[in-house]
């Protein structure tokens, strides 16, 4: 009779295990910027997001008048997240809030001279009639 009740002990802790949350919240200056993670839109500064793992994520904000900032971050693992660890906190009886904070700074983009519009023009019209190279 008491295996029968620490096996039902086990399966209801296990049932009433935990998770981790994970949020990311980027902001920039100024705020609005539209922000690309990993190749998807995910909305305009400030924004929050769920992740799902650690490691490194391309970073791309755009916004108008500024230069477009492409950029990566680094979401170090937390503690409890490393094996064997992330065992026991995934099956404890509460969650666990994993919140990372990302601040980005744009720089205002500069309007081009007449000079140097010229100057692109003119690299850009030789090279569209190099040929293509397949």
């Amino acid at each position: 009779m008491s295996r029968l009740a620490i096996v039902i002990g086990l399966g209801i802790v296990g049932f009433l295990g935990g998770c981790v949350e994970r949020e990311m919240t980027i902001t920039s200056e100024p705020a609005g910027a539209l922000v690309f993670v990993s190749d998807t839109e995910v909305g305009r500064t400030p924004v929050t997001i769920p992740f799902t793992w650690y490691g490194d994520y391309d970073i791309i904000l755009r916004r108008d008048e500024y230069k477009t900032l492409k950029t990566h971050a680094h979401i170090n693992v937390p503690i409890h997240q490393i094996p064997p660890i992330d065992f026991f906190t995934s099956i404890a009886p509460w969650t666990i809030r994993d919140y990372r904070y990302l601040h980005f700074k744009m720089n205002k983009l500069s309007p081009s001279t007449d000079v140097e519009l010229i100057e692109r023009a003119d690299i850009l019209s030789k090279r569209n009639l190099e040929p293509v190279a397949r």
